[in-house]
């Protein structure tokens, strides 16, 4: 059980980034109130926590209903997690952040509301983050480590939404260049772990597992 836990919470963390969702909320929020800056990261992170449990919990029927294999999505989701690897060693998924940050800033609202879209999905709740709890939940085969599946994705968003309450005092403590090293160090982490995810589905159905 402790060893699917921090498998869990390793991989979600490494793909929801609360580390690098944080420089992009302050960039978001920068005319914010401190009020206003609270209430965005609560309601953002809330929706994402509906999205990931309505996943984790439904997403195995879903698959059935569309008669894919475990094992297919395991393959499919190992794929989209290694190219996000990829973006983060490269630094390709912050440039995108950075785009989608000017977008939102140059909307005719100045104070649209940014909770949903893009911080909720795709950042936090991403097709990333959506593949790895549907993987873990998965690699568990009873009540008991559904709930630790749980329990580890409860504890990465509570994590993002201290990260987002603290996106200010954070990116003026760490500095762009240590968030770029600490990107890069999860991008390669993931990459191992996503091919990981290749692996055991390529035989898995090889196996018939």
């Amino acid at each position: 059980m402790l060893d699917l836990f921090i498998s869990t919470f390793a991989t979600l963390f490494v793909v929801i980034d609360p580390v690098g969702c944080a420089p992009i909320f302050a960039g978001l929020t920068a005319g914010y109130t401190p009020a206003h800056a609270r209430a965005t990261a609560l309601r953002a992170s809330l929706i994402a926590t509906v999205i990931l449990i309505v996943f984790a919990l439904f997403g195995k029927a879903l698959l059935a209903a569309l008669h894919i294999e475990l094992n297919a999505f395991r393959i499919a989701g190992g794929l989209m997690l290694f190219l996000i690897a990829l973006e983060m060693v490269f630094e390709k998924r912050t440039q995108r952040r950075e785009e989608r940050v000017e977008k939102v800033k140059h909307t005719p609202e100045p104070h649209e509301d940014i909770s949903v879209f893009p911080m909720a999905m795709p950042m936090l709740a991403g097709p990333g983050s959506i593949a790895t709890v549907m993987l873990m939940m998965g690699h568990a085969t009873d009540r008991a480590s559904s709930l630790v599946v749980l329990a580890a994705l409860a504890s990465v968003l509570v994590l993002s939404l201290l990260a987002l309450l603290a996106a200010h005092p954070l990116m003026n403590l760490l500095g762009s260049r240590v968030e770029a090293v600490v990107t890069r160090v999860l991008g390669v982490l993931l990459g191992a772990l996503a091919v990981q995810y290749v692996i055991d589905g390529v035989r898995g159905s090889i196996l018939g597992i």
